[in-house]
């Protein structure tokens, strides 16, 4: 299955006295680079996420956000850091020693003091297996995105690809009258010119013009790539950097088409289907 970069997903779980939320944003990239923002308290955990990402995903920007905030019914009033307080106390009395006339300050003026309120030890074996879980649901939903969005683009490369199909179709019909007309024009030409025109130099003329002329290779290998970009966008592996390579072969059919053309027709379907592998070359930009 065909797989979009571009993706958005959420999650949210209450893991001990805490409440966490898991995002997950996922854009297009030549390669697979990883982000992840968390919490220090959280950082513990960033090797086993890059690592759940990794097994999942193998190209695109994924950005991985994690957030939490404590429980309110579970959340203690307040934790003090008691060796803290005693050594600020200490420093306290020691300047106030050397100074004229102590400053009085309260409570609150110490609690505001930075290292004083401590934070509760977290349980980060709980806390690591939670966030597991929430990673491993989170990146899911992810894929579940990406394949939805892949299904769109591999939709839109198919009908494309049938266009062009028709299109290559129409001007190999359309080499047969293209060299009948070239014939009857140079026959009536060299018939106004000359009394006793040598029609067998005339056949050589127009054989050596057909070969020169000949687009059967190029529109051969055009419907080739088209039938692989078919086959490709079937199947379950990561398949971008493929159809990217096939583009660039089928834009220079195009163009070798467009070159040999004598023909506005013709002319008129190169440009048709350079337009339409552009268009395919631009969802391809977004397919893992």
């Amino acid at each position: 299955m065909t797989k979009s970069m571009t993706a958005f997903a959420s999650g949210e779980a209450e893991i001990g006295a805490l409440t966490i939320n898991c995002e997950l944003r996922s854009v297009n990239h030549r390669y697979l680079d990883i982000s992840i923002k968390l919490p220090e308290r959280l950082r513990f955990a960033e090797a086993d996420i890059r690592s759940a990402i990794t097994a999942k995903i193998s190209r695109g920007k994924i950005e991985c956000t994690l957030t939490f905030k404590k429980l309110a019914k579970d959340s203690p009033s307040l934790f003090v850091n008691r060796e803290a307080v005693a050594a600020l106390l200490a420093a306290a009395q020691q300047i106030e020693a050397q100074m004229t006339g102590p400053l009085s300050f309260s409570a609150l003026d110490v609690l505001a003091f930075p290292g004083i309120q401590q934070e509760p030890e977290l349980d980060k074996e709980t806390l690591n297996r939670g966030i597991a879980e929430l990673v491993g649901q989170t990146l899911l939903k992810l894929l579940e995105v990406r394949e939805r969005e892949g299904r769109q683009l591999q939709s839109l490369i198919r009908d494309r690809c049938k266009k062009m199909q028709l299109h290559a179709a129409a001007a190999r019909k359309r080499i047969p009258e293209v060299l009948q007309a070239i014939r009857n024009k140079l026959k009536d030409r060299i018939a106004e010119l000359v009394a006793q025109p040598d029609f067998d130099r005339l056949e050589q003329e127009l054989v050596f013009l057909a070969q020169k002329l000949d687009i059967d290779e190029e529109l051969d290998r055009l419907e080739t790539h088209i039938t692989e970009v078919l086959r490709v966008i079937e199947q379950g592996e990561p398949v971008g950097r493929r159809l990217d390579f096939l583009m660039q072969e089928m834009n220079r059919e195009a163009n070798t088409l467009g070159s040999k053309s004598a023909d506005k027709e013709i002319t008129k379907i190169s440009i048709e289907l350079k337009v339409l592998i552009e268009q395919i070359r631009e969802q391809i930009q977004n397919i893992e």
